[in-house]
Parts: C-alpha cells; sequence; structure tokens
C-alpha cells in the first residue's frame, strides 16, 4: 500500500479557490487509482473526484463538475485537486485515497473501493 498525506486546506470565502495536493509515498503510486473524498460534520463521507491509473480519466460528482479539477502527476508521486467557485456546502474534511488498479480507463467511486487514506485536510469556505 502506499502512504498518503493531504495538504492545502484552509479558510477560504465563496467564490475563492484552492488547490489541494496527496502525496504518495511508495514506488506503486503509478500504478494506483486515485479519489477525492470529503466528510462535512453529522454526514456520510462522500465522493468528490477520481482519476485512474494513468490520470486519462476523470470522474466527478454533480456538485462539483465544472468548478473542481482532479489531477495527477506520477513522477513526483502528487495529486491534485484544484477547486474553484468554492460555495459554503464545500465546507468539509477532504480526504485523497487510493487503489492498487491498473485497468485502463477505470476510476473508483465508492469509499469501500479503496485501501489506502489520507488523514484528511479541513476546507472552510465562509459566505
Amino acid at each position: 500500500q502506499v502512504q498518503l498525506v493531504e495538504s492545502g486546506g484552509g479558510l477560504v470565502q465563496a467564490g475563492g479557490s484552492l488547490r489541494l495536493s496527496c502525496a504518495a509515498s511508495g514506488r506503486t503510486f503509478s500504478s494506483y487509482a486515485m479519489g477525492w473524498f470529503r466528510q462535512a460534520p453529522g454526514k456520510e463521507r462522500e465522493f468528490v473526484a477520481a482519476i485512474n491509473w494513468s490520470g486519462g480519466s476523470t470522474y466527478y460528482a454533480d456538485s462539483v463538475r465544472g468548478r473542481f479539477t482532479i489531477g495527477r502527476g506520477n513522477a513526483k508521486n502528487t495529486m491534485a485537486l484544484q477547486m474553484n467557485s468554492l460555495k459554503p456546502e464545500d465546507t468539509a474534511v477532504y480526504y485523497c485515497a487510493g487503489r492498487n488498479s491498473d485497468v485502463i480507463g477505470l476510476v473508483y467511486l465508492r469509499t469501500t473501493d479503496y485501501e489506502s487514506w489520507g488523514q484528511g485536510t479541513q476546507v472552510t469556505v465562509s459566505s
């Protein structure tokens, strides 16, 4: 398994932007499908965005599509989530997740699909 560490969270006003990063340790990152999830207080952890091992396939939750962009850099063992036009309802702890999968084009949308998780980073959007 890879170990994952998120960074880049913070406090931002509605309409602003943040860029989250996920750093992975281990030599197998390039064979991992990755995802971002978030969890608001009192709510279940929910899917935000996913990307396959090569970066060629991505998928977004309806609530963030068109505002968030997921990307990865396998040479540097990193993944990012660019978040634009942030809304107060985007406030949550954001987690990156990974699973070993080199299946072409396949992304994963469920929390149970993933085997490795980061510790989370807080994003707070004020109105």
